[in-house]
């Protein structure tokens, strides 16, 4: 029998017990049609919900590379922040110039001084985070600084009254469990570890607050102009306070060029 035979059949079924009933009573090629749609179906969905997952793997996988190209790199924190979000602020400039260009117009003396505000943060959050890899091992330096979803969902609750679920809370439990025992013997005060993981802890309360700024401008400005203002701010605080501070922008190694190109086209 035909797909169109088979449908009409099910259309004079009076219950989908009928329908079900009449197909397994005849599982050689109904079976194997419904198969096929369900099949073709799955894969659509799966299609549809493995590329936003796929995109999460691929930007957890590329920040992940960020501790190790610093490690890597022989500069300063302050010239190594500096390269990163110049060079990344230059790349993403030409895709993006005219949409931020036609959101000026609307950017209100509050939003300026929260872009600003953001800027601050997320420059003291590189050069704070870089610094304390000079000081601390990679992991937990890491750990430290990447917690700053645990800061954010608490500072939205406070400050927003947004309701944390039983999933958050147990993931901010976690975590802070997570923090704990991968630091433990490290937290030894006046120690140069305990120093390094002090200032990851910083960092990773700098870039929540860099976060927070963007959660109280959703409603003004859009993400890629937020993203562009505040990368181009702490790029020009960078290299202004690099500049400032006497440091050499030549004079490096091929192998640390390549590691601050690429810290700048990877993670960020």
């Amino acid at each position: 029998m035909c797909p169109r035979k088979l449908v009409l059949k099910m259309g004079q079924c009076q219950s989908v017990t009928r329908i079900v009933s009449y197909v397994y009573a005849r599982p050689t090629f109904y079976g194997n049609l419904l198969c096929y749609h369900y099949t073709q179906s799955t894969r659509r969905n799966l299609r549809l919900n493995l590329r936003p997952n796929l995109l999460l793997l691929v930007g957890v996988a590329s920040v992940s590379f960020a501790a190790i190209f610093i490690r890597l790199a022989d500069a300063p924190p302050l010239i190594i922040a500096a390269y990163r979000m110049g060079i990344a602020s230059l790349l993403i400039l030409p895709f993006t110039y005219k949409r931020v260009m036609s959101s000026l117009g609307g950017f209100t003396r509050r939003t300026i001084i929260l872009i600003i505000l953001a800027g601050v943060f997320l420059s003291a959050h590189f050069v704070l985070w870089i610094t304390s890899l000079e000081h601390t091992s990679v992991a937990s330096s890491v750990v430290l600084v990447t917690a700053n979803p645990v800061f954010v969902a608490i500072a939205s609750y406070l400050l927003w009254k947004e309701k944390l679920g039983r999933l958050s809370i147990l993931g901010i439990i976690i975590a802070i469990c997570g923090v704990i025992v991968i630091s433990q013997g490290e937290f030894s005060f006046g120690s140069e570890v305990f120093l390094g993981n002090t200032l990851a802890l910083v960092a990773g309360l700098l870039a929540a607050s860099y976060l927070m700024v963007a959660r109280a401008l959703r409603d003004h400005i859009d993400a890629v102009s937020y993203l562009v203002s505040v990368y181009a701010v702490s790029a020009v605080i960078l290299l202004v306070s690099a500049v400032v501070a006497g440091m050499e922008f030549t004079g490096y190694s091929a192998t640390t060029y390549l590691m601050l190109v690429l810290l700048a086209v990877i993670p960020q």
